[in-house]
């Protein structure tokens, strides 16, 4: 196999594309690199299956922690269930990639992506989709592309292309354009509040460099003179059948589409019974040997597929030339709004519940310590999360029977769009210490759940008593595109978005956006398209946000009596050693003692949780005791807790004892140490004496009445 190079440089940034030289057997590889960022992409076709009426197109982004010199953590110390961000990863190859391969195709087709090194300011992701695009094109598979993504950020007031880690970090943006030939085919970002015209123009930013790395992949082709593969599309069969099921059906799909039924359920019954009485009925009662029959028995679902397509058409001509959905309602129309908090008693610390049309959204809110916050072992600098936002949606939400699995790609790409909705308003650490977890549970789906996650989420945390900034709000956009007519559709339900072209989802506050995800069905819009629909999307996120300030309009002054109360403080974190103890048994003793939760940082902040106030604080008041540096002179009262025969030994702060020897108990001799003091007395002592190991020699003697009367005082505060 012949080794080809080429690189591209967007501000003196180098991407570099290197084919022929790893993975020979798969039907396309390519080892594409940026500083010391590697990822190797394969992409492999295989026969179609039988009875497959879909592309099986799989994609699979792969992590080795040998990529970052690191070993895995657990017992078997290998790779295992891949974390979240691999499956983001992989949905954000998938995702730009499937709109560009024929609809008709259904050979199998596997995407698979492996880091195979990885510097700390170069992020794989948008690598491994640009990858993906140059293997498929390798690969000779039928393909509408080239296709690349790059990242944009913002710093300052100047947009970065393909920013590092620490530069995202910074900046208020971090937005990945994908694009084809025929324009923007996926946009997904988190933004700092940016207002609407920021984001076109990082997304036409993003697009130029989209175009400059589609040419290089035109001119790699050409110097492994490889053709873009565009195949024929098979002859179209049952076209008999297809004509029976619309000269019958018809009619009766436009009459029941043009009832504005707003009942999606009554609308799908009537389209069933369309199916089953016109169609299937019909179709019976042919002899046996009919062509029609013999087509319907030989492909079971073709009655289906051609009823479905038929649906999709009517429903699409009725929007663009009537201007009028299926609902009754106009184009920029949102569905009816309400919400409600407070829904769940006691433990629940805080709960919201959204309700757009038939979409449904129960968000709860659980506010926990620095000790929950999820500790991540994958190759992204990150290291830990404090905030968690986890998306479920179970059978019943569409009226449908499954078992229940744990969380799929969906899941978790909603779960993970929501949360990145909702950070940019979340209270800084130092002033609110708590880690959160919102779960969302889908309990009735109609369209845009992610969005409606977003909205009810907002209202949990604030009825959790969360100091959020601002309240965020979401809305999902579609799109109807027939030839040159366009049609941009606001608030897409399940229908819209099953039959349309787009699904955009814009998540913001009104100050501007914090969140956004394009996906098509086509092979590209051009800008001034993009741009209509996220300017049409800010009215529709203030509508719905005037609705849910309506239920509650600014996050509860007091948290749950449920939820821990925190307390933090800083120590030397030379003396994390003396808290914790040997074998953690100090640390231990404490929590027993007190009934508190203790967690320690590195750099020395301790903070302390108790659902009851007063047990965080008598544990702080112990660790500050024993971390108080104390000074020769120092007096104070103290209670005596132990006694031996050369003195009593005195507890002077929580947690810190010293020993007051018989010789300094009174002014004159002591026989026993029992005729001075007992344990439990109270007593005013002074620091005679630190020696070489910290251990404190109290005394009783020279104690001025001034110095015991202001020790006092300070005992009783």
């Amino acid at each position: 196999m012949v080794e080809f190079d080429k690189s591209i440089s967007f501000d003196g940034r180098d991407i570099r594309l290197k084919v022929g030289l790893l993975a020979p057997q798969a039907g396309g590889s390519v080892l594409i690199q940026s500083g010391d960022t590697a990822v190797l992409v394969t992409a492999t076709r295989a026969s179609g299956r039988e009875g497959i009426d879909f592309l099986p197109l799989l994609v699979d982004y792969e992590e080795r922690l040998y990529a970052a010199g690191r070993i895995p953590g657990g017992f078997l110390r290998r790779e295992g269930r891949p974390p979240e961000k691999v499956t983001l990863t992989s949905r954000l190859i998938d995702r730009p990639l499937r709109p560009l391969f024929p609809s008709w195709l259904r050979d199998d087709i596997q995407i698979v992506a492996t880091t195979l090194s990885m510097d700390e300011e170069v992020p794989p992701d948008v690598l491994a989709v640009t990858g993906a695009s140059i293997a498929v094109l390798q690969a000779k598979i039928p393909f509408y592309g080239p296709m690349a993504a790059v990242r944009v950020g913002l710093v300052g007031d100047d947009f970065i292309i393909n920013p590092t880690y620490r530069e995202i970090e910074a900046g208020d943006l971090d937005l990945v354009v994908a694009g084809s030939p025929d324009g923007v085919i996926m946009v997904e970002a988190g933004a700092n509040q940016l207002p609407e015209q920021d984001i076109i123009e990082a997304i036409d930013f993003g697009y130029e460099a989209v175009r400059d790395l589609i040419q290089a992949q035109r001119e790699l082709l050409e110097q492994l003179g490889i053709e873009i593969v565009t195949e024929e599309a098979p002859e179209a069969e049952n076209q008999a059948l297809e004509v029976f099921i619309r000269d019958r059906a018809t009619a009766q799909v436009k009459e029941v589409l043009t009832k504005f039924d707003k009942d999606k359920n009554a609308r799908d019954a009537s389209l069933d019974e369309i199916k089953e009485t016109s169609v299937l009925s019909a179709i019976a009662q042919l002899p046996d040997e009919d062509p029609l029959k013999v087509a319907t028995t030989e492909d079971s679902k073709a009655v289906g597929k051609f009823f479905k397509s038929l649906t999709k058409e009517l429903m699409r001509r009725q929007i663009i030339e009537d201007g009028v959905r299926v609902d009754g309602r106009k184009l920029d129309e949102v569905r009816p709004v309400t919400c409600q908090v407070g829904l769940l008693p006691r433990r629940v610390h805080g709960s919201g519940l959204f309700n757009r049309g038939l979409t449904q959204v129960l968000s709860t809110a659980t506010l926990g310590t620095p000790g929950d916050a999820q500790k991540l072992d994958d190759l992204n600098p990150e290291e830990g999360k404090r905030y968690l936002h986890h998306y479920n949606f179970p059978p019943y939400s569409v009226g449908e029977t499954k078992p229940m699995r744990s969380p799929g790609r969906r899941e978790i790409g909603h779960g993970a769009l929501a949360e990145r909705a909702l950070v940019p308003v979340l209270p800084p650490q130092e002033d609110f210490p708590y880690v959160l977890r919102v779960v969302s549970e889908v309990l009735s789906s109609n369209g845009s759940t992610s969005m409606g996650s977003v909205c009810g989420s907002t209202l949990a945390l604030m009825d959790a008593g969360v100091p959020i900034t601002k309240p965020v709000s979401g809305a999902a956009m579609g799109l109807i595109k027939e030839g040159e007519e366009v049609r941009i559709l606001t608030d897409i339900q399940g229908i819209e978005d099953f039959l349309g072209d787009m699904d955009f989802k814009v998540a913001g506050t009104d100050t501007g956006i914090t969140a956004l995800q394009m996906d098509m069905k086509i092979t590209g819009l051009p800008m001034e398209v993009i741009a209509e629909a996220i300017n049409k999307a800010r009215p529709a996120r203030l509508h719905i946000l005037e609705k849910m300030l309506a239920a509650i309009d600014k996050p509860r002054p007091e948290m749950s009596p449920f939820a821990p109360r925190l307390l933090t403080m800083k120590i030397d974190p030379d003396m994390i050693g003396l808290v914790i103890g040997p074998g953690g048994k100090t640390i231990k003793g404490i929590t027993e003692q007190t009934g508190a939760k203790v967690d320690i940082d590195d750099d020395g902040t301790i903070t302390v949780s108790a659902v009851e106030g007063e047990k965080a604080k008598r544990a702080i008041n112990i660790i500050q005791g024993m971390t108080r540096r104390l000074h020769e002179g120092d007096v104070y009262v103290g209670h005596v807790t132990r006694i031996i025969p050369i003195g009593a030994f005195v507890e002077v702060l929580p947690g810190k004892e010293g020993m007051i020897h018989i010789s300094q108990l009174a002014d004159y001799r002591v026989g026993k140490v029992e005729d001075e003091v007992a344990v439990g007395d109270e007593v005013v002592v002074k620091v005679r004496e630190i020696d070489q190991k910290g251990r404190l020699n109290l005394t009783r003697l020279g104690i001025h009445p001034d110095e015991a009367a202001a020790a006092r005082e300070a005992a009783a505060t």
